[in-house]
Order: C-alpha cells, then sequence, then structure tokens
C-alpha cells in the first residue's frame, strides 16, 4: 500500500495590524485567527500596553509603537490601518513606502486632502490598496448582489438603507475604559453619523447594483446627543441610469428599536435584508415576488462575518487569483460624492437651538 502525502498547508499571507482598537480587536482580529491563510505578524499602535494585548493573540507577533519597525517585520505583506481617521494618510504612506498592500479602514481620511494624498501615495507605489468596506463582502449582501445581476428583480427601481446605533458622548467601545469618544471627534474622525456610517451605504449600493451613486443631497440632524457633530443624517441621490437612493444613518436610535435594513425594490421583486448591516455574521435576506407578494428566505452563509469574507478577498487578490474589484480612486470619488452632498449651511447644534428658562 503506497502512502498518500498529505496535502500541503495553504499559503499564509503575513499582516500587520495598526491600530489596535476596538474595530481591530474585536472584529478584525477574530477573522485573522481563525484564517487558514493568514497570520499577524505584528501589531503596532501608539499605546504600547494595547498593542502588546492584542499581539499576544498571535504566536510570534511583535508588538510595537513605531510604525516603519513594524512594517519591516519579516513575513509583513499587508497592511491592516485601524486608526482614528485622522491618522490614516501616515500610516497608509508608511506602509506603502515598505511596499506593503493596504486594507484601510472608512472613510479613506478625515479630510477630502488627506484622502487624495494617501490614494496618490498608494498610486504611486504601485500596492494593492482598499477601504475596509466590510459590508460589501457579507454573504448576504454577495447573495443579493448576485440576485440583481441574475435580474430576479426585473428592473431596479430604488435602495432604501437604514443604519443606525446609540453613540451618546461619553461612549467607549466594549471593553474600553478610556472612555475616549473619538468618532464624535470633529479633528479625528471628520464628522459624526454620517462621515462614520454613510460611506458604508454608499459603498454597497454600488456592490450591489454594479453602478455608484453619481448625484446625492445631505440633511445633517443634531437632535439627541449634544456634541460637535451630527447625531444622524439622510442622503438622497440617484445612480446614473436613475435608481433612486436613501441612506439614513444614525448615532441617535436606541439599540433595542429595529436600526439595520436594507431593500432593493425592483419591477419583478423586491429584497429585503434585515440585521445585516453591522460587522458580525448573520442576519436574514428575504426575496419577495412582485407577481405575487410571497415571499421567499434566500439562503446564504450566515456563520461567515464580512470581516472574515474581506480578508478573504483580500488575499485573494495578492495572490493574483482575482482582480481588486473597487479601485481606491472609485471610493475617493464616493468621498467627493458625500462632500459635496452636505449643505452650505451648516446644521445648528442642540443646544444651539435650546432657549434657556
Amino acid at each position: 500500500m503506497t502512502d498518500v502525502p498529505p496535502s500541503p498547508a495553504p499559503a499564509s499571507t503575513g499582516w500587520v495590524i495598526a491600530g489596535a482598537g476596538w474595530v481591530a480587536r474585536d472584529h478584525m482580529a477574530p477573522a485573522l485567527a481563525a484564517s487558514p491563510t493568514s497570520r499577524v505578524v505584528a501589531v503596532v499602535d501608539r499605546d504600547p500596553a494595547a498593542a502588546r494585548e492584542l499581539a499576544a493573540r498571535f504566536d510570534g507577533a511583535v508588538a510595537g509603537t513605531d510604525l516603519a519597525a513594524a512594517f519591516r517585520t519579516p513575513g509583513a505583506q499587508v497592511a491592516y490601518v485601524a486608526t482614528p481617521n485622522h491618522a490614516h494618510r501616515e500610516v497608509v504612506a508608511a506602509a506603502a513606502g515598505a511596499r506593503l498592500a493596504v486594507l484601510c479602514e472608512k472613510p479613506l481620511a478625515a479630510t477630502l486632502a488627506d484622502a487624495a494624498d494617501l490614494v496618490a501615495v498608494c498610486e504611486a507605489a504601485g500596492v494593492l490598496a482598499a477601504t475596509a468596506f466590510d459590508q460589501r463582502w457579507h454573504p448576504a449582501h454577495r447573495a443579493a448582489a448576485d440576485l440583481v445581476a441574475a435580474g430576479r428583480l426585473g428592473t431596479v427601481t430604488s435602495v432604501r438603507i437604514v443604519y443606525g446605533c446609540w453613540l451618546p458622548p461619553d461612549w467607549s467601545p466594549p471593553g474600553s475604559t478610556t472612555g475616549d469618544n473619538w468618532r464624535v471627534d470633529p479633528v479625528r474622525a471628520g464628522g459624526g453619523a454620517y462621515v462614520d456610517l454613510a460611506p458604508h451605504g454608499l459603498d454597497l449600493v454600488g456592490a450591489l447594483l454594479g453602478e455608484d451613486v453619481t448625484s446625492a443631497t445631505t440633511h445633517l440632524q443634531h437632535r439627541v446627543h449634544d456634541y460637535a457633530v451630527d447625531d444622524g443624517s439622510v442622503l438622497v441621490g440617484s445612480t446614473g441610469s436613475g435608481v433612486l437612493v436613501s441612506i439614513a444613518n444614525s448615532f441617535n436610535t436606541v439599540e433595542t428599536l429595529p436600526r439595520r435594513r436594507l431593500e432593493v425594490v425592483g419591477t419583478a421583486g423586491q429584497l429585503v435584508a434585515t440585521d445585516t448591516m453591522g460587522q458580525t455574521a448573520g442576519g436574514r435576506l428575504e426575496l419577495l415576488d412582485a407577481a405575487t407578494g410571497t415571499p421567499a428566505e434566500i439562503a446564504f452563509d450566515t456563520g461567515t462575518t464580512p470581516f472574515a469574507a474581506q480578508v478573504r478577498a483580500v488575499e485573494r487578490a495578492l495572490a493574483g487569483e482575482v482582480p481588486w474589484p473597487f479601485p481606491l480612486a472609485r471610493d475617493l470619488r464616493l468621498m467627493q460624492l458625500l462632500t459635496d452632498a452636505l449643505p452650505a449651511v451648516p446644521t445648528p447644534r442642540r443646544s444651539d437651538l435650546e432657549v434657556s428658562p
């Protein structure tokens, strides 16, 4: 009897995590740890304790505060950038300068100018560079895109997205004791609910339809939380072919209430996804038949998180298995659209509207 040689282990991609905050710690790190094709070689953060704590989850990963040193770690191939928005440009430039591929959290930067510089640096370096729009990779959203592409909805007429959460001024990420809510800091974040959440919806429309929103207008809200940035927004726009789009986002929706819903409406049917907008796996996807109104549940992979699917997509593109479908220049155009859609006159803050007795 001839022994059968064991199958070779899958090739492993070396990742550097830049920024050891909540999203990296609770969502990206588990995706990397569970992937048979990934290994974390380094974690870098301005807080050495945070870097050490996250690096300790991965065998052989080094921790530090020096970007250049982290990006020179042997085996490093991809930098996952999860710092506050205002620091993205510096970190991405250092990664691209070290010839690493880049996966940068959204938005690309706190300002449009920084985002444009970031894109230019990556293009000049010739590295694979992507925005971490994890929602484009959620298995439910990939299934929805396939149904749209197959013509199951007929002529698509509208896309409606609701994506909200509760983010009071003193909010801290789970497991954090710092109380530093940088997401409502206008300098570090660049905005509030609109800047944090609307980019996901705008990107997702393009991923679902195969065409992007080309014109839009936005209303901002300062209704519940008294901080310097908006706590709610609604963007209304259309694609080049005339699909109408509405994207409602909030930092002021109590989390016991329904707050995550996606609808794609067509002449032959309507897709409804609930609890798929977010970082976790699962949710529900239904297709309603236009002739009968009868809903049918659409099966999809409910065990894979959008972060895990995103990791695999980046690694496949880096290996040359498939081309990366979302150029960074396209993501910059969407950021420009988001900026241009803002009202010319700032919306008053809640405290500005209150009258003392």
